[in-house]
C-alpha cells in the first residue's frame, strides 16, 4: 500500500488534465464546425468522438496501471502484432477515400497504422536498451533502420503518406537520441535522393497533385488547391480574437472540407483567432516539454526513449498538421493529436501519453 500511495502522489494530474482538456476541446470544435449541418453523419461526429474519448481514457488508465517494465518485456510482440496488422490491411483492409487503411471488426473500424507509430517507438526503445553497451557501433543501427523503412514502406503502400512520414521521422529521432551521427545519415540521404523518382511513380495521382499544388498554390484553386485555399481563408478570417463560438462560417457553410479531421485547426482558428491558436499551440508545447522532462528524469534507457519518442511524435504531428493547414507544408493527411476526429488516432495518442504518466509515476520506484 505504501507503493500505491507513492504512485498516486507522483501522478501528474496537471498533465492528465491537459490531455483530457485538449480532447474535450477537440470534441467542442468538431461540434461547432458541424452543428448546422443537415447530414445525420456529420451531426453524429461529436457523439462518436465522446465514445472514443471514453475508450481513450480507459487506455490511458490501463497504461498507468501496468509497470512500464512489463511493457518493455512485451515490446517485441507488440511491434510484431502491429506489423502483422499492416499485412492484414494490405490483404483484406477496408477501402475509403481512395486508400486501403482500415480493418473492420464488427461495427467498428480501426486504422492499424496509428498503432504502428507507438509500436515502433516501443520496439526501438527495447532494442537500444538491450544493446546499451553497443551504441557506439554503427552496425547496431542496421536492424532498427531496416524495420523503420519497412514499416514506412508498408504504410506508404496503403497509401498514407502522412503516417509514413511520421514513422520515418520518429524512427530517425529515436536513433539520433542514441548516438546516430550526421555522417551515418549520408548513405540514407543518397539512397533517398536516388529513390525519389521511383517514389514519385508509386504516389497516387491525388498525392502528386497535392505536392505540385503546394509548389504552385494558384495552379488549381478549385481543384487540388481548394482545401488549402479555403483553410487559409478560414484561418485568416479569424483575425486576432476570432469570430466566436459557433461562428466559423467557412466550416458551417461547408466551404472547408474535412473540418473535423485534417483541417480542424482552421475551424478553431476561425472561431478564436490568433490568440486562441497561440494558446492551443502553447498547450501542445507544454505537453511536448513535459514528455521531454519525463525523458530526462527517467531512470533507464527504455523509459528515456519511450518518453522522448512520444514527445517527438506529438511534435511532428502538430508541426505537419498546422503547416499544411496554413499552406506552409503539402497536405499529407496528418491529424491534429487529441483534437481531430478519429478513434484510432485518439486512443493511440492517449495510450502513448499514458505511458509517459506511467514513467513519471515510477521514476523513484524502479
Amino acid at each position: 500500500m505504501l507503493i500505491d500511495r507513492r504512485l498516486v502522489s507522483h501522478f501528474d494530474w496537471r498533465l492528465a488534465a491537459l490531455v483530457v482538456g485538449l480532447a474535450l476541446y477537440g470534441i467542442l470544435t468538431i461540434y461547432s464546425g458541424n452543428a448546422p449541418s443537415t447530414s445525420a453523419f456529420r451531426r453524429s461526429l461529436p457523439v462518436r468522438q465522446i465514445g472514443w474519448l471514453f475508450l481513450g481514457l480507459a487506455a490511458l488508465g490501463g497504461a498507468c496501471l501496468v509497470h512500464y517494465r512489463t511493457v518493455y518485456r512485451f515490446a517485441y510482440p507488440i511491434f510484431a502484432c502491429c506489423m502483422l496488422s499492416l499485412v492484414a490491411v494490405l490483404v483484406a483492409g477496408r477501402t475509403g477515400l481512395g486508400a486501403q487503411r482500415w480493418i473492420r471488426l464488427g461495427p467498428v473500424s480501426f486504422q492499424p497504422s496509428e498503432f504502428v507509430k507507438l509500436g515502433l517507438i516501443l520496439f526501438l526503445a527495447r532494442y537500444f536498451d538491450d544493446r546499451r553497451d553497443e551504441l557506439d557501433r554503427p552496425r547496431v543501427l542496421l536492424l532498427p533502420a531496416a524495420l523503420t523503412l519497412l514499416s514506412t514502406a508498408m504504410v506508404l503502400k496503403q497509401p498514407d503518406l502522412g503516417t509514413a512520414m511520421l514513422l520515418a521521422l520518429t524512427g530517425l529521432f529515436v536513433m539520433l537520441l542514441v548516438g546516430l551521427r550526421p555522417r551515418h545519415l549520408l548513405p540514407f540521404a543518397v539512397a533517398g535522393l536516388a529513390a525519389a523518382p521511383l517514389l514519385w511513380v508509386f504516389l497516387k495521382e491525388y498525392q502528386k497533385r497535392r505536392i505540385v499544388t503546394f509548389l504552385n498554390p494558384d495552379m488549381d484553386p478549385l481543384g487540388a488547391g481548394y482545401h488549402v485555399a479555403q483553410s487559409k481563408i478560414a484561418v485568416g478570417s479569424g483575425g486576432i480574437l476570432g469570430k466566436g463560438w459557433l461562428a466559423a462560417t467557412q466550416s458551417q457553410l461547408n466551404f472547408l472540407p474535412l473540418n473535423h479531421t485534417d483541417f480542424i485547426f482552421a475551424v478553431q482558428a476561425e472561431q478564436w483567432g490568433f490568440l486562441g491558436s497561440l494558446l492551443l499551440l502553447g498547450a501542445y508545447a507544454l505537453l511536448i516539454l513535459k514528455a521531454l522532462q519525463v525523458s530526462r528524469d527517467a531512470k533507464d534507457l527504455f523509459a528515456t526513449l519511450v518518453a522522448a519518442g512520444v514527445g517527438g511524435l506529438v511534435l511532428f504531428q502538430v508541426t505537419i498538421n498546422v503547416g499544411m493547414v496554413t499552406g506552409l507544408l503539402p497536405v499529407v493527411g496528418v491529424p491534429l493529436p487529441l483534437m481531430s476526429y478519429g478513434g484510432s488516432s485518439l486512443v493511440t495518442t492517449m495510450l502513448a501519453l499514458g505511458l509517459i504518466l506511467n514513467i513519471h509515476m515510477r521514476r523513484f520506484v524502479y
